[in-house]
């Protein structure tokens, strides 16, 4: 199974950057060493009066980054800041943070018009989309290159060759690295996230119980998509964070590219119902297919199925979620979204659909 992103917090520094008018700065953490709060890819947006979104510490360093993002802002110029905190005294930067690590971190402008924050922008409305993309970090080498570079192949983005190589290499390898490179015979360094495509999530019945599981997973930042036969369920106003979908549960296949989704719920409430979405989820490639209620009621879903059923069975978790002593709809929803996280994040041992081509 292709590597899934499950952190999206770069989606939220990017919505808080919209909402505001004045200046900012992006803080990436590039490298580090030791225990760390947070490892390289972690990223903070810095506002002018001090404001920010998102932590690269527990509190540790986030004051001492806000005054260094003034300067930057104020010169318009990238900053590298190495902590190294792994001195009982921390007498180097006497911040005094108790940690045992070291890190490296790059401060740059990030205008909300600016290429940048709109090649960032559609890196992720990409990756939420099922397409991958490679973010490539330059904090070492010719300073004129120091700063973030999005890798958009397609829209032809002006990126040192060598640079771009290295983006499209990780990109069909699907892995983040740290490397070198040289531009006109000066030896640069580059960190280079492979920004992975963010699991979609379907839930199959638009009930009251969808509502805080809806809630929960759009709050972590997955893709949702809703369906039901019952337009009084398929409403914005109930889901408003989710895309919806209103048909006939037969009509599943014919509405939905269902092989885009990592995560299938089925919690109609209608056997009927339930039995059409689970046939139709059968012949995709959907790695993990939840079905909520009892255990015989599962059983007796898939003994319905016929050849369908087979095709279903290694893959259906029912009763699904995990086992946390849920009894509220509020608890059986924390218990769905986290099965469904620790899925997408390799923790539950998964078997793949009928295609041997992992979902986009």
């Amino acid at each position: 199974m292709s590597p899934l992103r499950l952190d999206t917090s770069l989606e939220a520094l990017l919505a808080r950057l919209r909402q505001i008018t004045g200046p900012a700065a992006l803080a990436t953490i590039v490298s580090t060493m030791g225990s760390t709060y947070r490892k390289a890819g972690a990223r903070m947006l810095i506002e002018s009066d001090g404001r920010i979104t998102g932590l690269l510490s527990g509190g540790c360093l986030e004051a001492d980054l806000a005054e260094r993002a003034q300067k930057v802002l104020a010169t318009n110029t990238p900053a590298i800041v190495e902590y190294d905190m792994r001195t009982e005294d921390d007498l180097i930067f006497g911040i005094g943070a108790g940690c045992e690590g070291a890190m490296r971190i790059l401060i740059e402008p990030l205008p909300a018009d600016g290429t940048l924050a709109v090649g960032l922008s559609q890196a992720c409305a990409e990756s939420h989309a099922g397409q991958p993309a490679a973010i490539a970090v330059v904090h070492r080498g010719d300073e004129k290159l120091v700063g973030t570079w999005v890798y958009r192949p397609d829209q032809g983005q002006p990126m040192p060759a060598e640079l771009a190589h290295m983006c499209a290499d990780m990109l069909a390898k699907k892995t983040t690295t740290s490397g070198p490179f040289v531009n006109d015979g000066v030896t640069c360094e580059a960190w280079i996230q492979f920004l992975a495509a963010v699991p979609q999530i379907l839930v199959c019945g638009a009930g009251p119980d969808a509502i805080p599981l809806v809630n929960l997973l759009t709050g972590l930042g997955l893709p949702v998509t809703v369906t039901d036969h019952r337009p009084h369920y398929v409403t914005s106003t109930r889901l408003p964070t989710a895309t919806l979908s209103l048909g006939p549960a037969n009509s599943l296949a014919m509405r939905l590219k269902l092989n885009n989704y990592f995560a299938a719920i089925v919690m109609s409430h209608h056997l009927a119902s339930d039995s059409d979405y689970l046939s139709a989820l059968a012949t995709s490639s959907i790695p993990y297919i939840g079905a909520l209620g009892p255990r015989m009621r599962r059983e007796r879903l898939l003994s319905g199925l016929g050849e369908h059923g087979h095709l279903l069975a290694p893959r259906l978790h029912g009763p699904v979620g995990l086992d946390i002593g849920a009894v509220t709809p509020e608890a059986i929803a924390l218990a769905i979204a986290a099965e469904i996280h620790a899925a997408a994040a390799q923790r539950l041992s998964l078997t793949l659909g009928p295609s041997t081509s992992p979902p986009v």
